[in-house]
């Protein structure tokens, strides 16, 4: 960890315990930055409150205290008793090249966390036979950026795709499927279009609703013989989920997402298990029946009425919902996945639903204190009108038009702007573009929150979007390549990481001091969005560093510099570039060679 910052605080709360007490040692140091200096030590206030002391004459005891030789060159006391520091040149540069250092090795780019954890992490949990649209964009994208980050902090991550593939409308997509037959042109929508598959299955069901001997009750019979175990229902109700895979995986490929059947663990796994679960409830005093329906009452819950809030566990008709299998997995995953922390990326609309399941694992004993269990709330996709996100007849905006739509807008830019390149590396880095300005909006803003999907702010070149960083990785690529200083990969391309130097970075000019101190939090940054589960930290880090690198790049000379500034200033790009891809891999985001 090379932030200068987070170095220098163990040395205030020395200072601290020498002025104060030792007992005084574990105090905040309030650190904040300074327009007057790098950083601002604001402990003073506090602390002259418990001492009975004047702010700045106890700013002045730990000023009196502090031991900073060789890390910062002025100390000061202003206002109040705030203590601004300005570091040491020296220091920054010595920092910086260990940064260089160790970011020209991918092994150890980034700087591990203290205490890795073994994480679960439920994202993305489409449904079966039903088209991925809109609202599932952005669980997926901000799960699949989670477990990128916190896997390069050292952590162990176990993917979980909690996808739906049980339940009641089982029997009626199977019925369907066995009528229209294996090879019709309608089974292949399953593929090509899920949504029209369910919505004909649906149609014929709602049509024989009355009909004593029609499609829906055979569909409900179909049911009891899915959960009964019939060979012929579950063959059907295999190739259902088959196809559908097909189509997620269409899905992840087209966004990058690093999911794979390897981790679907959907709400069949644990049917067998539903039924023990309910009478171990039951036995222990923990569930009761309610209306016909077993139910449990975790504390702290109670509806519109102030009474107890009921988490269904068993049906009246005596079968199992959410309720069930959601306990059902978060016990797997402590008991069987070892689980430090439990991840659920899921709408916010499912809070108190999630509250109330994490609830109730806790009083069954299933999810101890020392698991910590998470609802990684995500708000909605809205439209222009400012609703949820719809298409012109009012459904639900298709995932596969979305992302199709994202990359033509692109390559009519690039088509536009770029007609030397070839029509290879045109249609390439339209994808890398479309599809990265998509999930880059999605993940620059706060995952609970709600914001408008705008394809003309997402594809711009300014502003805190995705092109706008991908486009200043690319700048640096080609400054690189005109110095030669850019290696070549064994298939002639140009490595991510800016290529290895050795070079010295010098840091004497404004913009590369304001350059180097940014470059110097990026492990700080990786560490906050691990601990906050907020990737939009990470989007804030990487376009201040590309509009730093703007600035640093129209008021330092990098080629026309005389040696060695030259050779300082080449090494501080690749640096930067380095961290600019490395940023935007943990978002699955790619860097285009060309834009």
């Amino acid at each position: 960890m090379n932030n200068p910052a987070e170095l220098v605080v163990p040395r205030v709360q020395a200072a601290i315990a020498t002025a104060f007490g030792e007992e005084f040692r574990q105090a905040d140091p309030v650190v904040r930055p300074s327009q007057f200096a790098d950083i601002q030590i604001n402990a003073a206030m506090a602390l002259a409150k418990k001492a009975g002391l004047p702010p700045r004459e106890a700013a002045a005891k730990i000023v009196d205290a502090l031991d900073l030789d060789g890390i910062c060159t002025r100390v000061e006391i202003s206002g109040p008793g705030f203590i601004n520091l300005s570091y040491d040149g020296a220091w920054i540069e010595e920092l910086l090249n260990a940064e260089a250092a160790q970011a020209a090795s991918p092994a150890t780019a980034v700087t591990p966390a203290a205490t890795p954890q073994r994480v679960v992490v439920d994202y993305s949990s489409p449904n079966v036979a039903k088209e991925m649209h809109v609202g599932h964009l952005r669980t997926t994208v901000v799960g699949d950026s989670l477990v990128k980050v916190l896997e390069a902090l050292g952590d162990t991550v176990i993917r979980q795709n909690h996808i739906g593939d049980w339940g009641t409308p089982f029997g009626m997509l199977i019925e369907h499927w066995l009528e229209i037959g294996e090879d019709s042109p309608e089974a292949a929508l399953l593929v090509d279009d899920p949504s029209a598959f369910y919505q004909a299955a649906r149609a014929k069901f709602d049509a024989s609703a009355n009909d004593e001997n029609g499609f829906a009750t055979r569909a409900r019979l179909r049911v009891v013989a899915l959960q009964g175990g019939d060979p012929e229902t579950f063959a059907v109700w295999q190739r259902l989920v088959a196809q559908s895979r097909r189509y997620f995986n269409a899905i992840y490929d087209m966004l990058g997402i690093s999911l794979t059947d390897d981790h679907i663990a959907g709400e069949s796994s644990y049917d067998a298990h539903l039924a023990q679960l309910c009478q171990e409830l039951e036995e222990r005093g923990l569930a009761r029946i309610s209306d016909g329906a077993l139910c449990t009452f975790p504390e702290g819950f109670t509806g519109r009425d102030g009474q107890p809030l009921p988490l269904i566990i068993r049906k009246s008709d005596g079968g199992y919902g959410y309720g069930t299998t959601d306990l059902a997995t978060i016990r797997y995953r402590v008991r069987e996945l070892g689980a430090d922390r439990v991840l659920y990326v899921v709408g916010a609309p499912q809070n108190v639903h999630l509250r109330m399941v994490m609830a109730s694992a806790r009083d069954a004993g299933w999810l101890p204190d020392t698991v910590e269990a998470v609802h990684v709330q995500i708000g909605n996709v809205l439209g222009a009108d400012g609703k949820i996100l719809k298409s012109r007849s009012g459904a639900p905006v298709k995932l596969m038009a979305l992302l199709e739509e994202a990359v033509d807008r692109a390559r009519a830019v690039i088509d536009a702007s770029r007609p030397e390149l070839s029509d290879a590396e045109r249609a390439v880095t339209a994808r890398q573009v479309g599809i990265g300005a998509v999930k880059y909006a999605d993940l620059s803003t706060g995952h609970d929150t709600e914001y408008v999907f705008d394809f003309d702010r997402m594809l711009a070149l300014s502003g805190n979007t995705g092109p706008y960083v991908q486009y200043a990785a690319a700048r640096i690529r080609s400054i690189l390549r005109k110095a030669g200083a850019l290696e070549q990969d064994a298939d002639g391309g140009t490595p991510a990481n800016g290529g290895g130097t050795a070079r010295a970075i010098a840091v004497v000019e404004p913009a590369e001091r304001a350059l180097a101190l940014h470059l110097l939090e990026f492990d700080t940054t990786l560490s906050k969005v691990r601990d906050a589960l907020e990737p939009h930290r990470l989007c804030g880090y990487l376009f201040e560093l590309a509009q730093l690198f703007t600035s640093f790049y129209d008021q330092c000379p990098v080629l026309k510099a005389e040696e060695p500034v030259r050779e300082s200033r080449l090494a501080l790009c690749a640096l930067v570039l380095r961290r600019l891809s490395g940023g935007l891999e943990l978002l699955g985001i790619e860097t285009p060679e060309n834009m």
